[in-house]
């Protein structure tokens, strides 16, 4: 038995038709060309005028095309970023894809299974006729002469009218008769629709099977899917070739509906995969969601928030887990908030409680440094000694009680419009002093128009005397340039120095109270380890930024950054923090 068929299912290739007479030019026809040809010359004009709409056009194409790229772009971004943000979105998305991976795979797996077993049954099913029909057409076949031609036409009717009226288990069929003997086939006016390589195998004795396009049963136009098995049939007459035309109406309709029951189920278990993984990733995430919004609250200073906590599992665990750490926190910040508390109402009645006799030592030392030229030398180098002592004292006393005031929540502003410029100045002026005990020199760098701000100048004057009496301090001699520069929601205020700058790490720690950069270097200003602090408070009471940069071998800058009115509010500096205009100075 001979197979033309490669596999269950696969139609038999037809030959196309050919395009030739289609490619073939059409005769040319002058006149017409001619005709073609003035036409287009009159049409110049107007092909000239509609160039600038065609440009239009093209111009609102490409804006159409560029918009239509930004809103893909934006949707782009809108779904990242959900998706980035929704744990559950994540893993019901992620469930629906697997599950409709392995749902196609079986689908495909159980189609192509349902699928080859019907055809293997039709297949057997429409061989076991053939086989049977056989015998009868050998029957009615044997008994004819080879010249009789009558009674082979007579015997080929009456054997396929027989043939077709025999019942069968592969379904419905039709049955065709053909001989190898030209004369009598062209004799009978024969038409098999079977192809020239069946007809061939059938012809050297062999049965053959093949799927392909066969005639419609009921008799009507076109063709429709089928099984055709053909046979040899040897009598004495000569060879006969049987064919059986098997529609597969009856298969395609039971595979289209396995198809359909495939889909539909399919379909159905991934939306309830989906809609299951939805419910239970809820039920995970909502006392995750829960436990970060409370954890939000807990940050904003609302410590007497909890989670509710229900059942005895690992989440209400968790959620107890929770409350626990937020009540040890709550009793902690109240620890510390009392000792802070008792600290700042320490370190205030300290310091005004010292007033007192700091006033009384401050009148005997004054009256000891007036008669010091009637002392011996060694005892009035000591009353000056306890006059600049008593000097550093009374400064870090009266840094301590503005510590204390902030650290109380009482300090105030007192603002009023200022030219920022003057202040700038008289900053420097008090400070030139130091500069020339220093040796170096201070330049100012404030533009021409005023700068007129709302800030409390005692507070703005202090803050740059701080600054400009460290830069002088740690600015080793070289010159300390102080720069003002205006913007529209801000003004700036930067003082560079060139002297040893900072390490790495120490630009933040430098507003720390009582922080020293070198321990082993003396301070001729005698500070008190607070200024900057102070500074920074003051900063942040005018609602604005106090920084610092520095490097070493390349000096520090320091830059108070100011909103233009009390309250205001701003996003970017007039000045930049890290100098890029100014070369590395030597380092000494």
């Amino acid at each position: 038995m001979t197979d033309l068929h490669a596999g269950p299912g696969r139609p038999v290739a037809a030959s196309a038709p050919t395009a030739a007479d289609d490619a073939r030019p059409e005769p040319a026809d002058v006149g017409t060309a001619d005709a073609v040809g003035s036409v287009s010359t009159e049409a110049e004009p107007a092909a000239k005028a509609s160039a600038p709409r065609k440009a239009d056009l093209r111009g609102t194409a490409l804006h159409l095309q560029r918009r239509a790229i930004v809103r893909g772009r934006q949707a782009a971004r809108g779904a990242a970023r959900l998706w980035q943000a929704s744990l559950q979105l994540r893993v019901a998305t992620t469930t629906v894809l697997v599950t409709g991976v392995l749902v196609l795979i079986i689908g495909v797996f159980l189609l192509d299974q349902i699928g080859a077993g019907v055809l293997r049954a039709k297949r057997t099913a429409a061989i076991s006729q053939a086989e049977l029909g056989l015998g009868i057409a050998r029957q009615q076949l044997a008994g004819v002469e080879p010249g009789d031609i009558s009674g082979i036409t007579t015997a080929i009717q009456t054997a396929t009218t027989q043939l077709g009226t025999n019942g069968s288990n592969a379904g419905l069929y039709t049955v065709q008769i053909g001989t190898t003997n030209k004369f009598v086939s062209t004799l009978l006016n024969e038409q098999i629709t079977v192809s020239p390589q069946m007809r061939r195998v059938v012809q050297h004795g062999d049965l053959a099977v093949q799927y392909a396009r066969i005639p419609r049963a009921d008799g009507g136009s076109g063709t429709q899917s089928g099984l055709i098995v053909g046979a040899p049939i040897s009598v004495r007459p000569g060879l006969f070739e049987l064919y059986y035309f098997f529609p597969l109406t009856a298969e395609q309709s039971t595979l289209d509906i396995v198809q359909r029951t495939v889909l539909i189920a399919g379909l159905s278990l991934v939306i309830l995969v989906a809609a299951i993984a939805l419910i239970v990733t809820r039920q995970v995430v909502r006392p995750v969601r829960v436990a970060a919004r409370t954890a939000e609250q807990l940050a904003a200073g609302d410590l007497a928030r909890r989670i509710k906590v229900q059942g005895t599992d690992d989440i209400a665990r968790l959620g107890r887990s929770f409350n626990d750490m937020a009540a040890s926190l709550q009793r902690q910040f109240r620890r510390l908030e009392e000792l802070s508390r008792l600290q700042r109402r320490f370190t205030s009645d300290v310091s005004h409680e010292l007033r007192t006799p700091l006033t009384t030592i401050r009148m005997a030392a004054e009256l000891l440094h007036s008669e010091r030229a009637e002392f011996a030398p060694e005892l009035g180098r000591s009353v000056e000694l306890l006059r600049t002592e008593l000097d550093r004292f009374e400064a870090l006393l009266a840094d301590l009680l503005e510590i204390s005031r902030y650290d109380a929540g009482v300090a105030r502003l007192e603002s009023e419009l200022v030219d920022l410029r003057s202040v700038v100045s008289n900053s420097v002026d008090a400070s030139r002093g130091l500069a020339m005990r220093h040796g170096s020199e201070l330049v100012i760098d404030v533009p021409h128009e005023a700068v007129v701000v709302e800030v409390d100048a005692r507070r703005i004057e202090r803050i740059l005397r701080n600054l400009v009496n460290n830069a002088l301090d740690h600015g080793e001699g070289l010159p300390v340039t102080v720069r003002l520069a205006a913007g529209a929601d801000s003004v700036a205020v930067t003082v560079r120095d060139v002297g040893v700058g900072l390490r790495p790490g120490e630009a933040g720690l430098v507003f720390n109270r009582f922080w020293r950069g070198d321990p082993s270097r003396s301070r001729i200003t005698g500070g008190t380890g607070l200024g900057l602090s102070i500074a920074l408070e003051d900063a942040r009471l005018h609602g604005g930024w106090l920084q610092a940069w520095g490097e070493r071998g390349r000096g520090a800058q320091f830059r108070l950054t100011l909103p233009r009115r009390i309250g205001g509010s701003f996003d970017d500096s007039p000045l930049d923090l890290e100098p890029v205009d100014d070369p590395a100075p030597e380092i000494r």
